[in-house]
């Protein structure tokens, strides 16, 4: 199959799996007809839709694009397993280790951009290793018996790293180097000596090794200070006054600021401390919580949630001022069928809240689980299910299964006095602030009270999978409904498209989900009260952001944010309603 044709390639390979075009369409999405038209040679296929269909027939997609030259590939194995093995010289010539791969990187590294990658990786590693040898040396001569354990394990370890570094780039061209101490940067403009400097200051002074570049989606690197500028840039090119910004990578913030006012007016400066509503982050949150209850068998995803209760919802006599009133339903001949998925998902048929009903009644408008629909309702309904299941108010229940174990100590679902010392308003579109609301009952959907501090930790566990198992984790991390419209709220929001299908736009359980070249991945927005926030985690690299907005028009921002933090070019702003500020 060298020399083949991309349409003989996707015949022979979908054959093999055993899948008709049919078959192949429905696990990837895309179309029958396209699927005819590249294996008859009718049509160059996108670069997204070859990943698709090569992720579908579990196979890279070098195996569906042929190669111009196929000894290219070969070359660069050879080459970047030179960069990877060489270094196991060093356990018969000390620095050779360094000094081969240095080499080979310094010939190498303009050829290819891999080779660039690889060569930093590996020379950052061995020079560590060196570090390593002395520091375990001085603690044999220093420590009594610990000392002799750590000189001993020092060489295996590293040994059995290079060796599980060799496998890896020969099946997957991936490296992964645990522990280095970042002396080379993927920047060209520094010249050799200068990067052996640096490298010599650290291993002599031992300073801090704390990076200042963060590495982005596509594996290129961008200075923690560029990243500072760009946003005190855009704050000022939009007049947004009030930000807090946390960047994820390796499954942990590397980078975390405040900028601006939590009231501007009066010019009182926000804090990581400070007070902020946190709007629909409230469902993220909910959603972990939810499956915890999952696990403690409280409930089942898939159970209509009526049948948890002795009574019909509609019996019940509302607690509150209006969340739990479901009088309304007795006439409602669908909402019987509502499941804890469905809730979490948007398909419960319920509108996103009941005074956007005409008469402020709700109701179910479509068949239960069929279909896409952005609804704080349905978080609602959970919610009370839940509650009357524990006998515990969303305040008691988040507080004992997400903000107390992860140290969360200034977020709650309801206010608390405490929050009066220190809290941010929200502004309009004017820059003016608006008025805080501090009567709001605990609702799972929308009454989040937290911090960039303690959503930042929030969202550092969900990356480390704490709190609930992989499993959920996993559960809530899959497109549990697919969306195709043109926009998630107004009138386009039953507007068919498929602009979003090459990303597999759809919803998880609290969290909105698609999918890139470089792995899944999961979002959650927040709107209201002059507040305007947006996160996006990538769980497969461990990478992600958080924003939070204190200004109506922040989100005129995002879409620039996004691609310079991480590059991530992917978002479906024009679905979110991202509108950038320039347009």
């Amino acid at each position: 199959m060298k020399n083949s044709s991309i349409g003989e390639r996707l015949k022979y390979q979908r054959k093999i799996k055993g899948y008709s075009q049919e078959e192949l369409a429905h696990r990837t999405n895309v179309t029958v007809r396209t699927i005819q038209r590249i294996e008859k040679e009718e049509v160059s296929p996108h670069l997204n839709t070859i990943k698709l269909l090569a992720v579908a027939l579990e196979i890279e997609v070098d195996e569906l694009v042929p190669l111009e030259n196929p000894k290219e590939e070969t070359i660069k194995k050879k080459w970047l397993l030179l960069m990877h093995a060489t270094p196991l010289t060093g356990i018969f010539l000390p620095l050779l280790n360094v000094l081969i791969p240095l080499f080979l990187w310094i010939h190498k590294r303009e050829d290819n951009p891999m080779y660039d990658k690889h060569g930093i990786k590996v020379i950052n590693f061995q020079m560590t290793v060196l570090i390593l040898a002395i520091l375990s040396f001085v603690g044999l001569l220093t420590i009594e018996k610990w000392g002799f354990i750590i000189f001993i394990s020092v060489v295996p370890i590293c040994i059995g790293i290079i060796i599980f570094n060799i496998i890896y780039v020969v099946q997957k061209n991936k490296c992964y180097y645990p522990f280095s101490i970042p002396f080379l940067r993927l920047k060209k403009n520094k010249t050799l000596g200068l990067l052996l400097m640096v490298g010599l200051s650290i291993f002599c002074s031992c300073s801090n090794p704390k990076q200042e570049t963060i590495e982005r989606l596509d594996g290129s690197l961008i200075s923690k200070d560029s990243i500072t500028k760009k946003i005190d840039q855009l704050m000022a090119d939009t007049q947004i006054y009030g930000m807090a910004i946390s960047i994820f990578d390796d499954n942990q913030p590397v980078y975390q600021k405040v900028f601006g006012y939590k009231d501007y007016p009066n010019k009182t400066v926000l804090t990581d401390s400070t007070n902020i509503y946190g709007a629909s982050f409230s469902k993220a949150v909910f959603g972990v919580l939810t499956m915890k209850m999952v696990e403690d068998g409280v409930i089942d995803l898939d159970t209509p949630l009526e049948s948890y209760l002795p009574k019909k919802i509609y019996e019940y006599e509302p607690q509150t001022r209006w969340h739990d009133d479901f009088s309304s339903l007795k006439e409602d001949s669908l909402y019987h069928k509502i499941t804890a998925r469905m809730c979490l998902d948007h398909t419960t048929g319920f509108k996103n809240y009941r005074w956007f009903e005409e008469d402020n009644k709700l109701r179910v408008h479509h068949t239960p689980g069929t279909k896409y629909g952005y609804s704080g309702e349905g978080f609602i309904y959970l919610q009370v299910v839940l509650e009357k299941l524990t006998g515990k108010g969303l305040e008691q229940l988040a507080q004992e299964n997400i903000f107390e174990p992860l140290g969360m100590e200034n977020s709650a679902y309801e206010w608390k006095t405490r929050f009066d010392q220190d809290f941010a308003l929200g502004h309009n579109e004017k820059g003016e602030s608006l008025k805080k609301d501090k009567d709001n009952e605990p609702r799972g959907g929308g009454t989040l009270e937290t911090t960039a501090k303690d959503y930042t930790k929030f969202l550092t566990a969900v990356l480390n999978q704490k709190l609930i198992s992989k499993e959920s984790y996993d559960e809530i991390f899959s497109p549990h409904i697919r969306i195709r419209s043109e926009k998630q709220f107004g009138d386009k929001a039953n507007t068919i498209t498929d602009k979003y299908d090459s990303i597999r736009l759809g919803y998880g359980l609290g969290w909105g989900y698609f999918e890139t070249p470089h792995g899944k991945a999961v979002f959650k927005e927040g709107h209201g009260s002059g507040f305007v926030h947006h996160s996006v985690l990538f769980p497969e690299s461990g990478k992600g952001i958080m924003i939070m907005t204190n200004f109506e028009r922040g989100n005129s921002i995002f879409k620039e944010l996004l691609e310079v933090t991480l590059k991530d070019v992917y978002t479906p702003w024009e679905w979110e309603n991202y509108i950038p500020y320039g347009k």
